[in-house]
Formats: structure tokens, C-alpha cells, sequence
């Protein structure tokens, strides 16, 4: 049921008008009562409607984010590699260490392929910026990194293996050291 409010402001307006030395000389007590009775009560009305507006917004705000959260999660998922998960092993390096011990040749390529793009997850995660892994290892100082060479030496050689492809000569025995110069990186850099 609606409940309608009727103000009348003709009435406060004359109220307010005698009190400040209209026709009348003189304040009428009871009138100052009245009339402070009344501002209070469209204080206090305008209080509770605010506050029950501020409630809603607060709550309205709290959805959005909730919502906003689920979305982001969504969106960006689990971050790429949980060592804590795996009791201290990164997930993404037991699929290189299982492919590394294949006997497949394409499979000791895709290692080192992968190995490749972690390396270069782990220095964006460290700060380093630039296209790839080539541009961020420059930024990296010698001092601040003792493998900076090691990882230099298997870049070069996963780019020999990205533009030769399958004509590229890959032996068993430069697989395993490729892929023990990228565990030593990823020991310094605390990505294992």
C-alpha cells in the first residue's frame, strides 16, 4: 500500500517568513517549534532514503564485483605453473622432462620448444620486458643472473631448431645437455 506524503511548502514558507520578521513582530515560540519539527522531519525522512539507496548501491556494487571476479578467474584461469600443487615440481617441466626421455626426435625438439616458452614466461614474470626471449635476456645485466650464457646458448639453439625444423641435426646427447643448461636457468631464476 502507497503511502503518499503531502508537504506543504506554502505553509513552511509563511512559517519561515514570520519568524524572520514578516508582517508579525515577534517569535512565536510554539511556531519556532513547529516549523524545527518539521525540517527534522524531512531531515530524518531524507536520512532513511539515502541510506536505504546507499544500502542498495552497496549491494548492487558488491554483485557487479563478485561477478567481475568470476569473469577475471574465468578469463585468466590458474596461473600457468603451480609448484606448490606438485610438491615442488612445476607441472609444465615434468611434460618437458617426459618428453626429453622419449627416443623420438620430435618429441626432444618439443622440449626444448617448450622449455623455450617457459624460459620466456619466467623472465616476463621477473620483470623483464621485450618481444621475446632474445630482447628480454638483453635487459638482463650479466650480474643480476650467473646462467645468463647457458640461457643465451639454448635460445640459439632453439632457434636453430624453429628455422631448420626437422633438417636440423639433433642428437640425443645435445637434447639432454639443452634441456639440463635450461633446468640450471630455471634453478637460478626459482622457476623449479
Amino acid at each position: 500500500m502507497p503511502v503518499s506524503v503531502n508537504v506543504n511548502f506554502d505553509y513552511l514558507f509563511r512559517l519561515l517568513y514570520g519568524l524572520m520578521g514578516g508582517p508579525r513582530s515577534g517569535v512565536n515560540y510554539i511556531t519556532l517549534q513547529t516549523l524545527a519539527a518539521h525540517v527534522w522531519f524531512w531531515i530524518v525522512i531524507i536520512g532513511y532514503l539515502l541510506s536505504i539507496a546507499g544500502f542498495f548501491l552497496i549491494i548492487y556494487i558488491l554483485v557487479r564485483l563478485f561477478e567481475l571476479r568470476k569473469r577475471e578467474e574465468a578469463y585468466y584461469g590458474t596461473p600457468i605453473s603451480s609448484v606448490e600443487a606438485t610438491g615442488g615440481v612445476s607441472p609444465r617441466w615434468q611434460h618437458i622432462e617426459s618428453l626429453i626421455n622419449d627416443t623420438s626426435a620430435s618429441h626432444w625438439r618439443e622440449a626444448i620448444m617448450e622449455a623455450d616458452i617457459m624460459l620466456d614466461d619466467v623472465l616476463t614474470r621477473r620483470g623483464y620486458v621485450g618481444d621475446g626471449v632474445g630482447e628480454k635476456l638483453k635487459a638482463v645485466e650479466p650480474a643480476d643472473m650467473k646462467t645468463l650464457q647457458d640461457a643465451w646458448d639454448v635460445h640459439k639453439i632453439r632457434n636453430q631448431i624453429a628455422h631448420e625444423g626437422s633438417t636440423f641435426n639433433l642428437s640425443e646427447t645435445l637434447a639432454r645437455r639443452t634441456i639440463a643448461r635450461y633446468e640450471a636457468v630455471f634453478r637460478e631464476l626459482k622457476a623449479l
